[in-house]
Parts: structure tokens; sequence; C-alpha cells
């Protein structure tokens, strides 16, 4: 009897009874392959042995007390919501040596106490390959076991020969298992061994770190799946040629999704980075146009960022519009805003916009900023040394109240800044501080008097 077989788009996971050139749910061309059709229920325990299912009330569920385990490492517990909770899937993805393998390192021997062991499985590299990167690195660890393994039967055998206190998987595209057929890395092999480390965790209670590549576009390579198998999803971000790597949370049922880390990368690993305003200023010029501070937030923590804009007479038809760490449809749009309301001619100028460190930031707080910087390099004037921009633009030109105004003027008056432009709403709801001039605004022509007089 020939053995059913299906086509699965490997991007989404659409599927096709026949092979299809272009995936009718993503778009995706050439991404359908085809894949034997796994037994219903074979190997995949459904319940734990001896227990049946049985709804309980949600008063008679007994609280249990939230235990985090702490990796020691500040940035990484922050992300994570206060500490790594017993039983939770954490999936790491990033570009290929971003720092994934170097930061589980660094943090798996810190989860081992009472002498409990810590277990890392390499499905990509031997057991003398990691021990030469830990000698790199300085982790040295009894208590850190390294397994070579991609046979997920293999793997869950070790741990529970082992009962480590966490377990590191890199990566979930070179596991597999011998339920399926497929190679490994296809879809139904990601969603299925996905499935298997969840439902261990669970039953257990030990945390399983997952290491997960990224395709072009920067998404975790497979199934839109795994991202909501998954308890907590970590991207693990920065540009090359920069040093700084930031750990950001796109999803935890733990914690907050607005959190991230700042990590530098130095020869000897990660370090943390205790005041990233401080780094990300570090090298500002002094009265250069088109530089602007901003602040932004992240979770609970302030950020002071510089942004830069360079605007110079186009050579082409069509001006050149083109902007790193922030986002283009955005600067698209504010910059109509200023052709309107502020009459200004930017339809024969390109527009660059930069901001500094490989930051990425997405949020309307940094509008008005944005519009400082590029008629700051359009006019040939420097803003203000000591002076922080904040506010979302409208479309009408109104500068708009923003989130936690407070929270962000207060770092900038410990960075030493004593100027700040805001919304006027905002300013009336705030408490003075200490050396420090706060300017209401109400348009950007306002903002813009301020800034650049």
């Amino acid at each position: 009897m020939r053995a059913k077989t299906s086509f699965l788009c490997q991007a989404c996971g659409h599927e096709s009874a026949r092979w299809l050139g272009r995936c009718p749910d993503c778009g995706r061309w050439n991404s359908m392959k085809e894949e034997r059709l796994a037994v219903a229920g074979k190997g995949r325990p459904s319940a734990l042995p001896g227990v049946s299912a049985k709804a309980t009330s949600i008063d008679a569920i007994e609280m249990v007390g939230e235990n985090r385990l702490q990796t020691g490492c500040g940035e990484f517990d922050r992300v994570l919501g206060g500490g790594v909770v017993p039983g939770s899937v954490v999936l790491i993805g990033g570009d290929p040596g971003i720092g994934k393998t170097t930061l589980l390192l660094q943090a798996l021997p810190r989860l081992a106490s009472n002498g409990q062991r810590v277990l890392y499985v390499s499905g990509e590299e031997s057991p003398g390959q990691i021990k030469m990167r830990g000698e790199r690195l300085g982790v040295h660890s009894p208590l850190l076991y390294i397994l070579a393994e991609t046979s997920l039967e293999e793997i869950l055998k070790a741990v529970q020969a082992l009962q480590p206190a966490a377990v590191a998987v890199d990566s979930i595209q070179t596991v597999y298992t011998d339920q399926l057929t497929s190679a490994p890395g296809s879809i139904s092999q990601v969603q299925e061994v996905a499935g298997q480390l969840m439902w261990f965790a669970k039953r257990s209670g030990i945390p399983v770190f997952i290491i997960g590549h990224v395709t072009k576009e920067g998404a975790i390579a497979g199934p839109r799946l795994l991202e909501h198998i998954v308890d907590t999803v970590l991207y693990f971000e920065g540009e090359k040629g920069h040093t700084y790597r930031i750990l950001r949370a796109v999803k935890n049922r733990f914690g907050s999704t607005n959190e991230i880390g700042v990590f530098e990368m130095k020869d000897t690993g990660l370090e943390e980075v205790g005041n990233p305003s401080e780094l990300f200023l570090a090298e500002r010029p002094e009265k250069s146009t088109g530089s602007v501070i901003v602040s932004s937030l992240e979770g609970s923590r302030p950020i002071l960022i510089e942004l830069q804009a360079l605007v110079s007479p186009t050579g082409y038809a069509m001006p050149k519009r083109m902007a790193t760490g922030v986002e283009i449809n955005r600067v698209s749009v504010l910059l109509a805003v200023m052709e309107k309301r502020l009459g200004l001619h930017l339809s024969g100028q390109d527009v660059y916009v930069n901001v500094v460190g490989g930051m990425r930031i997405d949020e309307p707080a940094i509008d008005l900023g944005i519009a400082t910087a590029i008629t700051s390099s359009l006019r040939e004037r420097p803003v203000d040394w000591n002076t922080v921009v904040l506010g979302e633009l409208g479309l009408g030109g109104e500068v708009r109240a923003i989130s936690q105004a407070e929270l962000r003027i207060r770092e900038a008056a410990k960075m030493g800044f004593r100027r700040c432009l805001l919304p006027s709403r905002n300013l009336t709801k705030l408490d003075p501080v200490t050396d420090m001039e706060l300017v209401g605004i109400r348009d950007v022509g306002e903002a813009l008097d301020f800034a650049l007089a």
C-alpha cells in the first residue's frame, strides 16, 4: 500500500493535494514540497499516563507561587519577564552568527543549582567544536553537559536519564522524529518536534530553549504555528558592522512583550549593557546639522537615541527616500505633512534617515524628532545640544500626547539634558523636573521654531 503524501508550503504550512508553483496562501514561489503524511496519533501521548482528562472549576484550582529560575544575566532575565518559568518553552531566533549560541552557553551554567545539571543539545556542531567555543567564552562548568544528537527520541532518552534543570536545543531545524519520514527542517518535522518538546516541558517542568534559523525576511524559518506553540519568542537583532546586540521579546506568556535587552559582543562573549542611553550617545557629534536626540520606550525602560537625517538635492527624476532603524512608510508620511503644513520643498531633495547604533524604533513618539532632524539638515541649522524632542505628529501638523512622558524626561535629565520639547497635553500632567526646562508644543511649526532657534 502506497503511503499518502501531500504538498506543504515550507513558509506558511498551506496543504495541497497537488504541487503548485505558487502557494495560494502566502504567495511564495516554489515553496511547495511533497511530504509523507503522519499517522494520526502515532507515538504522540494525549495525556499523562494513568491520568484521565477532567475539567476543573477555575475557583478550585490551587495557585502555585511563581518561582522563576535566574540566569544570572540581568538583561536576559529582564526580557523573559524576571527569569525563566519552569516548564516553559523559549524560542530564540536571529541571523547566523548574531550570538544565539553564545547567549545560551553563557546563561545555561548559571541555571544549574543545588547540583542539578543542564543539557545543551547540538545538531550542528560536535562536542569538540562547542568545547573550543566554550574555552574562548570562558565557560567552565562540570554541570554543563553537551549532547551531539539530532534524533528527538534519543534526545528525550538522554534528558530522562540526566534530569537536567534546563535543556537547550540548537537548532530545531536539525532535529527529526522517527514518526515522520520527511527530511529534518521540513514543516511537518518542525511542527512535530516542537509539539513533543512542548509536551515534555509541560509534563516535566523542565524549561526548554529552542534556537531557530531565520529567513531572508528576518522571520523564524518554518511554519507560523511554531511561534504559537512555544511560550516565549525572542529575536536577537543587530546590524552587521556593529558590536551591539538587542534581544527583543515578540511574544511572552509570562511577561511584557515590549522589553529589550542590550548586549555588546566582545572577544570573550556577550557583555550586558546596563545604561544603553550612554552607549548610544557616546559618539554624538557636536553642533552637527540633522542630529536630534529622542527617547524610545522599550517596555519599562526609556532609552535616549540619536536620530540623524541628511537632506541633499536629488540628481534623479524621483528623489530617494531611505531609512535605517525606522519605518520608511512612516518617514514618507511625515515628509508629506511637512510639505503640506510647513511649505517645505522636499520633492526635489533626497532624504536619508538613520537611527544610530543599529537600533530599530517602532513607536510614534519619535515623529517630531524625525521632522526636526530633516528640517535641521535642510536649513543647515543644528539643534541645541542639550535638547530632547518628544511627540507624535498628526496629519494636520498637530503634536499629539505620548505615553510615559515623565519616565522619558527623567532619563533625559539623568543624562544631563537641560531642555525638552514635548506635547502641551503632556506638560499639563507632569510634575516639575529639577534643572529641566519643559516646553509645551502644539504644532510642528512651533516645535521647529524652538528647536532651531
